[in-house]
């Protein structure tokens, strides 16, 4: 009994002195950050939190540019690893091992949760307009675009159908495993919309990281899943309001869907189309998916016709 009452006090004692070293390193590094984007900008923070299961994060975080009035704050931001002991590797996310690729876990992910903004605030609003500057949308201002959100949601449509502020939570998951690794986007904007998004990659995204920012790995599947959370029915009750019938709603929606696929190279053909005007008809959810025969690198789409891409993609959706 004496033996077993020992190694849980030298338990609990490693356990709460690793947990004060890892919080005074990540909040030494923090602190140094905080520091070099004081010329930018006025960060502070409420503390660190880790757990047995592997997070890490910094919370209470708010943010104050300079040249703007109003905040950003974000609940918490960090990582989450497969166990505590994998935190207490990544202490030093600089170590190498002997293959000089990065020593990360098999899985890591990075997560915001909670960021907020006022739909009204300065920030929101330049970021807007740097949007609408940079892509040079010429029809931006037309009813059309502008209740659907073909660049992004203006402050004023915004707070017309109800959003007075911008709550936002994303977290980006990698796994890695023995020929391919993927790649998990989960992301929600409140009373908006929610998306989780998968891709499976050739490879090894550790020997991929250590080939640079040119890296392009290539696809092997991807599925999309994107569900409405009430925006759907604010958009079209906007955009009536703006005295747009519902087949000039409609139409609306398909020219972003179309925009959207023109940046990317792609003609979105049938198999996209009617079960997205399902979904915009009253469906809660699209699912997305791409299933090419064989892995494809996204540049070399350049090399098709966009009325060939969904094939050779094997692009589909469904409504549910």
């Amino acid at each position: 009994m004496k033996l077993f009452l020992g190694i849980l006090v030298l338990a609990v004692v490693g356990y709460f002195g690793s947990k004060a070293y890892l919080h005074h390193e990540v909040g030494e590094s923090v602190d140094q950050a905080i520091v070099m984007m004081s010329p930018y900008a006025a960060v502070e923070y409420d503390g660190i939190s880790s757990t047995m299961s592997g997070e890490l994060t910094v919370d209470g975080v708010r943010v104050m540019v300079k040249g703007f009035s109003d905040p950003v704050t974000i609940d918490r931001i960090g990582i989450d690893t497969p166990s505590f002991l994998s935190l207490l590797s990544l202490t030093d996310l600089q170590k190498r091992n002997s293959s000089g690729t990065p020593d990360v876990p098999d899985e890591l992910a990075f997560l915001v949760d909670g960021l907020r903004v006022a739909t009204d605030s300065d920030v929101y609003s330049t970021v807007h307009q740097f949007r609408l500057s940079a892509l040079g949308a010429a029809d931006a201002a037309e009813p059309a675009a502008e209740c659907v959100g073909k660049y992004g949601f203006s402050p004023a449509a915004l707070t017309a159908m109800g959003y007075l502020e911008q709550v936002a939570s994303v977290s980006f998951r990698f796994r890695n495993a023995d020929n391919y690794f993927t790649v998990e986007v989960d992301g929600e904007t409140r009373d908006m919309r929610h998306f989780a998004m998968d891709i499976d990659f050739d490879g090894s995204l550790v020997s991929g990281l250590s080939q640079g920012v040119g890296y392009q790995p290539a696809i092997r599947r991807m599925q999309l899943r994107y569900s409405d959370l009430s925006l759907n029915s604010r958009v079209s009750e906007y955009c009536r309001s703006l005295g747009l019938s519902d087949d000039d709603v409609l139409q609306a929606q398909l020219d972003t869907l179309n925009s959207l696929g023109a940046d990317y190279g792609v003609v979105f053909d049938e198999y996209v189309v009617d079960p997205y005007v399902e979904f915009l008809g009253g469906k809660s959810t699209i699912v997305f998916k791409a299933e090419p025969t064989t892995p494809i690198r996204m540049s070399q789409l350049a090399l098709y016709k966009p009325e060939d891409v969904p094939a050779l993609l094997n692009l589909s959706a469904e409504a549910l």
